[in-house]
């Protein structure tokens, strides 16, 4: 099976570019099919409040829960002090599977760890450069996965991945994903060092070719395990550990349900410019 751990979902409320505007899932879900993977793990574009973010993730995965997964975007100022309300809402009424925290908004707190932490759930942090922080996750909170992805930098700054490696090789809970890796040789590397099974497969959907980025893994030249730790087998083991949570689907989904698979058909109302529904698929 093929998870692919890294796609935003949904509207954002600004106008900066595509990454707080819109991320509809329409052409990402044909290129998607068209690679064979089979699952996706959506958070929210950038926004304002996370809260209304994480609930249009929420009816998107409803629509299709055995095809994605969803992870709760969190903002560590702005949502100081009601991050635990938040992870609750996303855990325990629309069964979601992680935190999604982004040093574009604010570097990660403590709170976040720790509410992680009770849940039990993986954080997928973007640190943008800033690999240290992993030396200070991985000895504060040893019980909270931490998948960093793009080897610490979307930015391609070749001296911050090459430094994320010592992390990645010598901190049980430092983790990485694939997407947006330029650099080549680094991926091999982290292969090397840290093996596979600290790496798992992210496209970073809608917006990079799911395709493009699954191709990187398989020009790797793992074995046939070790790939398939990359490709779903490591995602499954780190959500695996979290408790097993009900999902209120009414809850989740209070706008009509989309068909589960394929593209929208003219008229379908999911692909239209609506603010609470429009343009995600």
């Amino acid at each position: 099976m093929i998870i692919d751990c890294h796609c935003h979902a949904g509207k954002g409320d600004g106008l900066t570019g595509p990454w707080d505007t819109a991320a509809p899932l329409r052409d990402y879900l044909r290129r998607a099919a068209q690679a064979g993977i089979e699952r996706t793990v959506l958070f929210a574009a950038f926004h304002s409040d996370y809260r209304e973010a994480n609930r249009q993730v929420a009816r998107i995965v409803a629509t299709c829960p055995d095809r994605f997964y969803g992870f709760a975007f969190v903002h560590a100022e702005r949502d100081r002090g009601r991050a635990a309300a938040l992870v609750r809402e996303a855990v325990e009424v629309h069964g979601f599977a992680g935190i999604k925290v982004h040093r574009h908004d604010a570097r990660i707190s403590r709170e976040i760890c720790e509410v992680a932490r009770d849940y039990r759930l993986p954080v997928l942090y973007d640190v943008m450069g800033e690999v240290i922080i992993c030396e200070l996750l991985a000895e504060e909170y040893p019980e909270v996965n931490f998948i960093i992805p793009h080897l610490g930098s979307f930015a391609d700054d070749w001296r911050a991945q090459a430094a994320f490696l010592a992390h990645l090789e010598r901190h049980a809970n430092i983790y990485t994903d694939t997407s947006g890796v330029r650099r080549f040789d680094l991926l091999v590397q982290a292969v090397r060092r840290a093996g596979p099974h600290k790496i798992l497969f992210g496209s970073d959907g809608p917006w990079l070719h799911p395709g493009l980025e699954l191709a990187k893994v398989r020009m790797l030249g793992l074995s046939p395990a070790g790939e398939q730790l990359v490709l779903g087998g490591n995602f499954l083991r780190l959500v695996e550990s979290q408790p097993v949570v009900r999902r209120n689907t009414a809850a989740a989904q209070p706008m009509s349900v989309r068909p589960a698979y394929g593209p929208p058909r003219d008229g379908d109302p999911w692909a239209g410019n609506g603010a609470a529904g429009g343009a995600i698929w």
